[in-house]
C-alpha cells in the first residue's frame, strides 16, 4: 500500500472508518469521495487509502490489473497497522475494497483491534455470472457487518442476495434502485443519489455508534 491517507471528518469523532477503493477506480473517484464525505457529514471520520497496483497508475508508472483480492489482504493489514487509530477503528471498502477487508476482519476484531465492517457495494459476484459467489467466508464471519447495496446492483440484486446463506452478523441496508455506486434512477425511484448518500451515511453513523459505545 502507499504511505499516504485522504481524510474526511473531524479529528475527534467517536469513530475512524478506514475505506479501500474498487477495482478499478483510485480513492479520489467520484463515488468514494462522495461517500467518504457524507460519512464526514455524520460525524465520522474517514481515512481513504490506496492498493499499491492504483497507485502506479496514478504514477503513470504502469497499468497493472488488480490482483486477486487474497493478494490484497497484506496491503490492508499495512493500512490499519500505518493508520493506527487512536479512536474505535470500522474497516471496508467500495465494492472490491470492501471484499479484501471483509477477508481481514474477523482476525482484526478477535483481537480487539476493530469494531467492525463496512461495505459500500459489495461484489456478491460478478457481473453477468451469478453463479461466481463470492459469499464462502461471508457465511461464518463474525465481525459486525454493515453491506450498504443498490436494489439493482449488477454484483448482488437484493433478490439474489436474498437467497444467500450469510451469517447473522451482517445487516444489509438496501437502498432503493441504486446501483454499484448506491445511485438511484430518480425517474424510476423518486430518489436522487444524495438521498441515498444521506441515508447510507445517516445509517452506518448510528450502527457504528452502537457498536463503540457498548
Amino acid at each position: 500500500m502507499t504511505g499516504n491517507f485522504l481524510f474526511d471528518g473531524p479529528e475527534d469523532a467517536r469513530a475512524t472508518i478506514l475505506l479501500a477503493h474498487g477495482a478499478g477506480a483510485p480513492m479520489d473517484s467520484a463515488s468514494m469521495t462522495a461517500s467518504a464525505r457524507a460519512l464526514a457529514t455524520a460525524g465520522l471520520r474517514v481515512a481513504r487509502f490506496e492498493f499499491a497496483y492504483m497507485a502506479e497508475r496514478r504514477s503513470g508508472t504502469g497499468r497493472k490489473p488488480p490482483p486477486r483480492a487474497d493478494r490484497l489482504m497484506p496491503e490492508y493489514r499495512e493500512a490499519i497497522a500505518a493508520l493506527a487509530a487512536s479512536t474505535p477503528l470500522i474497516i471496508g471498502g467500495k465494492s472490491m475494497g470492501g471484499r479484501v477487508a471483509s477477508m481481514v476482519a474477523d482476525e482484526f476484531h478477535a483481537a480487539g483491534e476493530i469494531a467492525g465492517l463496512l461495505c459500500l457495494g459489495y461484489p456478491f459476484h460478478p457481473p453477468a455470472k451469478p453463479d461466481e459467489l463470492r459469499t464462502a467466508h461471508l457465511v461464518e464471519l463474525r465481525t459486525p457487518t454493515l453491506i450498504c447495496q443498490g436494489t439493482r446492483d449488477e454484483f448482488g440484486t437484493r433478490e439474489e442476495v436474498g437467497g444467500y446463506a450469510l451469517s447473522p452478523r451482517i445487516e444489509v441496508l438496501w437502498l432503493e434502485d441504486g446501483d454499484h455506486d448506491l445511485k438511484p434512477r430518480k425517474s424510476v425511484s423518486g430518489f436522487t443519489a444524495a438521498d441515498h448518500l444521506k441515508t447510507m451515511s445517516a445509517r452506518a453513523s448510528s450502527w457504528i455508534h452502537g457498536l463503540v459505545e457498548r
